[in-house]
């Protein structure tokens, strides 16, 4: 899990810069970093979503998915997550919960995250998750400059994610097949663009209440033909 620890130390590392960096910036200037962040969510969402090779499992995954989702309320759970870490950590933040949850679904949806997870697991290559570690330590920069401390506490959530789909690739390595990981990095394009869709507040999706919906395309390649 060697891309696991160290995404986890980059996204550490970047956050305490960011903190550094918080209070030196004017509004306007974090205003503008976080619209930036959300356009290029936007593109990965589209570049991801696109490489999908069967619409009806992209289709039913999210669909039941976020049913999935609703009905368990994902969303409220990982708020409850980031209220808990705001009430051990002590911090006055405002936006804390805030910055637990973008970060974690921005760091935790891509394609990097799954497919690097699951070549760590599979292979004990760590080389994607290496790469994507640089570029979320200096996303993590910019995020914590805006959202604050709360960016630095979702690494918790993050290594709890990265290793459990790396420890699941280590004990199922006949279970992720190319098509599988194509639909899987198909679904969480998705989940981006909703996200991306947020961040610039074009409209409020509760996009942690699709992430079942990775889960579910799990079980829907498995049954299809």
């Amino acid at each position: 899990m060697l891309g696991t620890y160290v995404n986890t130390v980059a996204v550490v590392a970047g956050s305490l810069i960011g903190l550094g960096l918080r209070r030196e910036l004017p509004e306007r200037i974090k205003k503008i970093i976080f619209q930036g962040i959300g356009l290029v969510i936007l593109f990965i969402g589209i570049h991801m979503a696109l490489e999908n090779n069967n619409l009806m499992v992209l289709f039913f995954s999210i669909l039941l998915g976020a049913i999935v989702g609703e009905a368990i309320d994902v969303e409220k759970r990982l708020e409850k997550l980031g209220d808990f870490l705001k009430a051990k950590s002590r911090s006055k933040d405002e936006r804390f919960t805030e910055g637990v949850l973008t970060a974690f679904l921005i760091f935790c949806v891509g394609s990097m995250t799954i497919i690097g997870a699951i070549q760590d697991g599979l292979h004990g290559d760590s080389s994607i998750l290496i790469a994507k570690s640089i570029l979320d330590g200096f996303v993590s920069v910019s995020l914590a400059s805006v959202l604050g401390v709360g960016v630095l506490f979702s690494a918790v959530p993050l290594f709890i994610f990265q290793a459990s789909i790396t420890l699941l690739a280590v004990y199922s390595r006949n279970f992720f097949t190319e098509a599988l990981l194509s639909e899987l990095s198909a679904v969480g394009g998705i989940l981006l663009l909703g996200l991306g869709i947020r961040i610039l507040e074009i409209k409020e999706i509760k996009v942690a209440n699709l992430l079942p919906s990775l889960v579910v395309v799990l079980v829907l390649m498995q049954l299809s033909p």
